[in-house]
């Protein structure tokens, strides 16, 4: 159970992080001079990342993410039992994470309410344009590919990054949302996407949770395509844990 909370609690910070500066990026609530660009959103990911990763590392691995999770399971690495139990408390995690989002927006003063509403996403929720769900698939394929693939190479216990691990999954996310952030606002990650899709319903924008199914389907996807491939280059075993 220690395992299962420090995954919710790690998830909520990086959600909380990453989806809160993308909310407010650029207009700080009726302010100015207080936003951040496209890349202050991506080292807010990363570096939520990196964060946890020094923080509950040590307690349960610090995947904060059901596509490492996935990947790791099908590594060997862990249970299918225990990465259900990490998967279902980093969605709880992003979900609550979403509601403390979601109050800030929605008790803050109204000019900057509208700020939000004018400018930027209201709860960070991922999205694509219509017609574009091939190219959106496919780049949240990749990019998580690429993204699990570093988290199973910088933790291996052999061929791994040891004290570095952290630091090296951080930055690399931090690459794939500078890459990914102008096709789908980033995700490569399904906890990360749920909580902000299912508060843009709330609001009454379905068009998150309409297209949620892509940034759950082609990360797992992704994550299971770095699996077999790690297992291929590093030389491990194909043992799928039970």
């Amino acid at each position: 159970m220690k395992k299962y909370l420090a995954e919710m609690i790690g998830t909520f910070v990086f959600v909380l992080m990453g989806c809160g500066s993308a909310i407010f990026a650029g207009i700080g609530l009726g302010t100015t001079g207080y936003g951040v660009s496209t890349l202050g959103v991506a080292f807010a990911f990363g570096l939520s990342v990196v964060a946890m990763a020094y923080t509950i590392g040590n307690i349960s691995g610090c995947h904060i993410n059901p596509a490492i999770t996935l990947g790791v399971w099908a590594s060997g690495r862990m249970k299918g039992t225990e990465a259900a139990g990490y998967m279902t408390f980093q969605i709880i995690g992003g979900l609550i994470a979403s509601a403390v989002l979601y109050f800030l927006v929605h008790t803050g003063n109204q000019a900057g309410i509208e700020a939000v509403f004018n400018n930027t996403t209201t709860t960070g929720a991922n999205s694509y344009m219509i017609g574009n769900v091939i190219p959106a698939f496919t780049a949240e394929l990749v990019f998580t590919f690429i993204f699990v693939l570093v988290a199973l190479g910088a933790t291996d216990s052999k061929k791994g990054a040891g004290q570095f691990a952290g630091l090296a999954i951080g930055l690399a996310l931090v690459l794939v949302h500078i890459a990914c952030i102008p096709i789908t606002g980033t995700s490569v990650n399904p906890a990360r996407s749920i909580g902000p899709a299912v508060f843009a319903a709330i609001e009454g924008n379905l068009i998150p949770i309409s297209q949620i199914w892509l940034f759950i389907v082609a990360p797992l996807l992704g994550a299971l395509l770095s699996a077999a491939v790690w297992r291929c280059i590093s030389g491990r075993e194909a043992r799928i844990a039970e």
